[in-house]
């Protein structure tokens, strides 16, 4: 089986716990106004390769992943039945499997259903709680993304949620008291993390030669990020950012 890829970093520190081997993949469809991986938007891009390639890279640095592997993108989501193969691969030996997702997943087919019984862990981007302000920042709707994170839910699959926090988009408390009401009944969600904006990824915008709208945004300030952090643990949701 073929799965067509981005790139890969064998020593990746922030896609989740401990060190990990980041497989990026390439194809997505939400169109993210911060997205610092442009690059891997398009569908017919990137190398085309199989899971063995993967597992030789994967395993000759398996001594220094004190975490395990994580794959990304993109959105692996539109190639589920490379991830559960990679996954299913790594699971053999003894390697942690995360998926770092936008959770824009059309229903819970077969295939998707073989790939969550594959993860140990989800890294779960909700861009928005308003559907409007969602399509706004990704030109998506969030139907799909709540629904699937209802999905992980009812499937008690382990799961992290991902807030990225960006001025005239996400900053208004009420939108986090919104994401902290949906995330609370949820037992499954081991915490949320509250990820600051920032501009790193604008070289590929410029390199593709595309706008970045976002230019003149800066980082939220420590203030911001303690006020969002604290409606979440007003609820005894564990947060971090």
């Amino acid at each position: 089986m073929l799965g067509r890829i981005h790139s890969t970093d064998s020593f990746g520190t922030v896609d989740g716990p401990g060190i990990r081997f980041v497989v990026f993949m390439q194809g997505c469809v939400m169109r993210c106004r911060y997205c610092h991986n442009r690059d891997t938007w398009s569908l017919k891009e990137g190398e085309m390769v199989t899971v063995d390639d993967l597992m030789q890279k994967i395993i000759s640095v398996k001594h220094f992943l004190t975490g395990g592997i994580t794959v990304s993108g993109g959105q692996p989501t539109l190639q589920p039945e490379f991830v559960t193969e990679l996954f299913r691969a790594c699971r053999k030996e003894g390697i942690h499997t995360c998926l770092d997702t936008n959770g824009y997943v059309k229903g819970i087919s077969p295939a998707m259903a073989d790939l969550m019984d594959a993860t140990d862990l989800v890294l779960l981007d909700i861009k928005h709680m308003d559907n409007d302000l969602h399509q706004k920042l990704t030109w998506t709707k969030n139907d799909r993304v709540l629904n699937f994170a209802q999905y992980l839910q009812d499937v008690n699959k382990a799961t992290w949620v991902r807030y990225v926090v960006v001025e005239g988009y996400t900053t208004k408390e009420e939108y986090a008291v919104q994401l902290a009401d949906f995330v609370k009944p949820m037992k499954n969600v081991e915490k949320v993390e509250l990820l600051p904006y920032h501009s790193l990824g604008k070289h590929k915008w410029d390199m593709l030669k595309d706008e970045y709208e976002l230019d003149e945004v800066k980082p939220p300030s420590e203030e911001l990020m303690q006020r969002l952090q604290r409606i979440f643990l007003e609820r005894g949701i564990h947060a971090i950012y």
